[in-house]
């Protein structure tokens, strides 16, 4: 079978950021059958158009006005049983760049690209994997992530690793909201009212608080990464 995930990422700049508070960051991504894309995208675009909210929809970009778009879209994610996401929390305080990554946050930035994705790729599949675009200080980061996933999934196809503008993939938009709000729950860093109503409602159909799960949870895979080791 063939499937698209799509990327994005939440206080990357703790990598590199002397102070480390909140101190979570967080890469997310969206699972789906590349035979729904076309289908999930019009739904998409019915809910816009019957909110009238047009342009990049993102965590960021919550607005009161806005709310009921966004409770919908968080409704439909629930409801769709071909959308799966999962993000992995990483606790900057305790990455030790010097040891682990040959003092290189670039480089250890996407180590945890490889840990989110690499554990939901599945023998006998094919993947293309999208991320929104990033700057990065080596231009093969992408392709040297492609292929540590090509080599440790010997069964399974990745056909391809691309960057896209996140303001033209629906996709991207929707794992930045839900990256960021599951960032935000375990930063708690939320003031805003909007905002916290947006995690209320993913709890709400979580039907339990935004906590660490197992890893064969499948619909909203949350994996706090132990530097230490361990799940």
């Amino acid at each position: 079978m063939n499937f698209e995930i799509y990327c994005d990422e939440c206080r990357p700049e703790l990598f590199t950021s002397s102070v480390k508070s909140p101190p979570f960051l967080s890469i997310g991504g969206i699972w789906i059958p590349a035979s729904e894309r076309d289908n999930i995208k019009d739904i998409v675009k019915r809910l816009r158009k019957k909110h009238n909210v047009w342009g990049e929809f993102k965590w960021s970009k919550i607005s009161a006005k806005s709310l009921p778009f966004y409770f919908s879209l968080i409704d439909y994610f629930f409801s769709n049983e071909n959308m799966r996401f999962r993000t992995i929390l990483i606790d900057s305080r305790k990455v030790d760049l010097f040891l682990f990554h040959d003092e290189d946050a670039e480089l250890g930035f996407y180590k945890f690209y490889y840990q989110l994705i690499h554990n939901w790729i599945y023998d006998f599949n094919e993947y293309e994997i999208y991320t929104d675009i990033k700057t990065n200080r080596l231009p093969d980061r992408l392709a040297v992530l492609k292929n540590v996933l090509i080599n440790s999934n010997l069964s399974s196809k990745i056909r391809s690793i691309q960057a896209l503008p996140s303001k033209e993939v629906i996709l991207i938009q929707l794992a930045d909201l839900l990256t960021g709000a599951v960032n935000a729950k375990f930063n708690q860093s939320v003031t805003s009212q909007s905002k916290l109503a947006i995690i209320e409602r993913i709890e709400y159909r979580l039907k339990k608080e935004i906590i660490p799960t197992s890893k064969s949870e499948e619909k909203f895979n949350v994996f706090k990464i132990r530097l230490q080791g361990g799940w």
